[in-house]
């Protein structure tokens, strides 16, 4: 970013996820919109947390924001950087964690503005709309909040599914994708233990409490490289619902498991580090399976990589395996606390088409289980049709034999509990 803010000030860091916001409006995902940005700007390594946390926090008040400037400003501006620091700067005024100043948001709004030549004639422009919003805070507020849209920070149709699909739960899952995802870590049972890792956190002063088997929840979030034992392979980062699925499959040392879209092997790791077993990782993207290498590397294991579509058999060598784990592609509805963005890049019809595409998946690969062998079929969705409903006409196509497994978790958050929206559903062969 060729621009004469100083790295570590407000107005960097509400610039550079200007950047990243203006691209996900133009339809990309946030996490490669911040990578794009960076390596388009040059965007220093110090930079770049304070600036992913702003633009993680402009997503989730995105319909709050975009309502809110459409009431301060004669003529919006279009999708451009100059509406996307708007939408960041408002994002921050009207939120309740908001970790800055509100006259220290608007302040270094204007020097962003100020900073780059396609924004700067507009300074007055983000002055006046900010510190009327500052003026007006709670009229504003009060008017916008009555919009759905403005109120739950979710497309229209987003809030009305979820309100069919859960007419009981619709507010509390709509609040809870809104909140700041735990840091949760999945200790490698291979190399120690909960307790003995617990010990180690707390030698550190890093506060922390187990919340499954070999789940440990941060009380902070830490960056990777700070948190103890990570590059040696003590632990993964890895949500708890996430957790559940390697020890669902029932493994044994020696068994042939196939991991079916298995980027970026957080489960590949945890099946290995379960039983010794004949990891097959299979993924159609070849760049995000190097990322399978990479996480395994660090865990000290190693599994067979192959790319390949798990909707056909150029991959397969035609031995049949044990057990499958089909993590099928998703609308992704259950962890839009991890990923913001998703809500606003999704559409309506996309949980019937990629239901679609996940049934043809698990058809294809229910031919390569042997008999009395076990698929698990894993979703991160929160819709029916591509969670259970997909599981019911699974079973029926197949005649497959339900086993006992979760079915829908819905996101939560508590003491006890901590983890993302996830189903499950598992499945065994019948002997011929």
């Amino acid at each position: 970013m060729t621009t004469r803010l100083p790295i570590d000030s407000l107005a960097y860091s509400l610039l550079g996820a200007a950047y990243a916001i203006a691209d996900v409006r133009q339809g990309s995902a946030l996490p490669a919109a911040l990578a794009q940005s960076w390596a388009r700007n040059r965007t220093p390594t110090a930079a770049r947390g304070a600036i992913q946390d702003l633009a993680y926090r402009a997503m989730r008040q995105q319909g709050r924001a975009q309502a809110l400037l459409d009431m301060l400003a004669d003529k919006p501006p279009q999708k451009t950087l100059l509406h996307a620091l708007l939408l960041c700067s408002l994002g921050l005024l009207c939120a309740d964690d908001a970790p800055y100043a509100p006259f220290t948001v608007v302040d270094q709004a204007v020097e962003a503005a100020g900073a780059h030549p396609k924004c700067a004639p507009a300074r007055g422009m983000v002055n006046a709309v900010l510190r009327r919003f500052l003026r007006e805070r709670d009229t504003l507020l009060t008017t916008v909040m009555q919009q759905p849209v403005a109120c739950w920070n979710y497309p229209a149709w987003w809030i009305a599914q979820t309100r069919t699909a859960y007419p009981d739960d619709w507010q509390a899952l709509l609040a809870a994708g809104n909140t700041a995802p735990p840091l949760t870590l999945r200790v490698n049972r291979r190399q120690t233990n909960v307790a003995a890792y617990l010990t180690l956190l707390r030698e550190q002063d890093i506060a922390a409490h187990q919340i499954g088997p070999d789940a440990v929840r941060l009380e902070r979030p830490l960056p990777v490289q700070r948190i103890p034992g990570f590059s040696a392979g003590l632990a993964s980062v890895q949500d708890a619902a996430a957790q559940l699925a390697a020890p669902l499959l029932d493994l044994r040392d020696g068994m042939r498991v196939l991991d079916a879209c298995a980027a970026p092997g957080g489960k590949s790791g945890h099946i290995l580090e379960i039983a010794a077993v004949d990891l097959l990782a299979l993924d159609s993207d070849g760049k995000r399976l190097q990322r399978v290498t990479e996480n395994l590397q660090r865990l000290q294991l190693s599994a067979r990589l192959a790319t390949g579509d798990a909707a056909s058999r150029d991959w397969w060598d035609g031995q049949a395996f044990d057990r499958i784990l089909a993590d099928v592609p998703c609308t992704a509805s259950g962890i839009v606390r991890r990923h913001p963005d998703i809500r606003w890049l999704r559409r309506p019809e996309d949980a019937a088409r990629l239901a679609t595409l996940s049934a043809q998946i698990l058809d294809n690969l229910w031919q390569m289980l042997r008999p009395d062998g076990k698929l698990l079929l894993v979703t991160c969705s929160l819709w029916p049709e591509e969670s259970a409903a997909q599981a019911a006409a699974f079973a029926s196509r197949h005649h497959a034999v339900r086993l006992a497994a979760p079915g829908q978790l819905l996101p939560v958050a508590n003491e006890q509990n901590d983890h993302d929206g996830l189903f499950y559903a598992l499945f065994q062969k019948p002997a011929p």
